[in-house]
């Protein structure tokens, strides 16, 4: 995979973290950079500028100390609001804009954001003009492959944000109908790749290294956008990036590295959101790297109760030794044998 430009920027790899709401935070963000992600997005921010007062929206726009260049995404179904959110953003750090048609939940599409924009050409043409002339940085796009399967317009949505100026597009491959459930399709990112001269990411399903190859193969895409599979094994980034260059397997990381990566992770959600909302977060996170070990589901009931740094910290720690000792013992009986 070459090195893909994003208008001045020249990222290290094509492998891009895709903003997911609650999840792709500053802590997170800056993980997957360390763990071999070319470019991390932010999470979406809304355009509504009157609803940025919120706790929860002025930690979303923390940019200072991210990894550049600083991807930021905007949602919402209002051309000018849009823009000046892009402004806004742009005075408050990032160095890439990047609009929201691909997000399916009901929430975004019930205001006409999100994938709900796919519905009406029009608008899109009329917020990527807006959006493009209101900032001298680079604008990006991420869609959808239609709004459902007889509605499969993502190669003229793509003609569109060509000709309005967008730099770089990503395309989910699923309709907006789909959600995210059945296979992601790639014969429409494909054929949009070959449509449009700008750079184009695949995005969906991409969770291993060998999928990620077959992905670039099937579609002819630049780079990928990875997302759910990032969940609980940010290390995914590094795995991709060594199997397309080498064609060898990295070994998965041995549990004393995934406890050393996980500690690191809960120091900076403590940091970053405080005890009483890093220790919350840091819940869901736990529960995402524990997920495929014997016993996790035990320790998250006990673990979810706890509301303070230090005893998660701890908990953490005597889970991994449990694991470790569980280990020592197989291995022992194993050699016994």
């Amino acid at each position: 995979m070459s090195a893909v430009r994003i208008g001045p920027y020249t990222l290290q790899n094509g492998l891009i973290l895709a903003p997911m709401a609650g999840v792709t935070d500053q802590p997170f963000r800056q993980l997957c950079k360390r763990l071999g992600a070319g470019l991390v997005v932010s999470e979406m921010v809304t355009s509504d500028m009157s609803l940025w007062n919120t706790r929860k929206s002025r930690m979303r726009m923390i940019h200072e100390g991210d990894p550049e260049p600083r991807s930021v995404q905007i949602a919402g179904g209002d051309a000018k609001m849009l823009a000046d959110a892009a402004r806004a953003n742009v005075e408050l750090g990032a160095q890439i804009i990047d609009i929201n048609m691909g997000c399916p939940a009901k929430k975004v599409c019930n205001k006409a954001a999100g994938s709900a924009l796919l519905k009406d050409e029009q608008l899109v043409a009329e917020i990527l003009q807006a959006v493009v002339a209101a900032v001298d940085v680079p604008v990006t796009l991420k869609i959808r492959t239609g709004w459902d399967r007889d509605n499969k317009n993502g190669l003229t949505v793509a003609k569109i944000a060509e000709q309005a100026g967008i730099t770089a597009l990503a395309v989910h491959g699923r309709t907006r109908a789909d959600l995210y459930t059945g296979e992601a399709e790639y014969d429409t990112i494909a054929a949009i790749k070959q449509a449009v001269s700008m750079p184009v990411f695949a995005n969906g399903d991409i969770d291993s290294a060998e999928k990620a190859r077959r992905v670039l193969h099937a579609t002819g895409a630049d780079g990928l956008l990875i997302g759910r599979a990032a969940q609980g094994r940010p290390w995914i980034f590094r795995e991709i990036e060594h199997f397309l260059r080498t064609g060898e397997i990295m070994p998965a990381p041995e549990l004393i590295e995934v406890e050393r990566i996980l500690l690191e992770h809960l120091a900076a959600l403590h940091t970053f959101y405080g005890d009483v909302m890093g220790a919350r977060i840091a819940r869901k996170h736990v529960g995402w790297y524990l997920a495929t070990l014997p016993g996790a589901k035990e320790f998250r009931a006990g673990f979810n109760r706890l509301d303070e740094t230090q005893a998660q910290v701890t908990a953490v720690r005597e889970f991994f030794a449990e694991r470790d000792k569980s280990l020592r013992a197989g291995d022992a009986e194993g050699v016994a044998a």
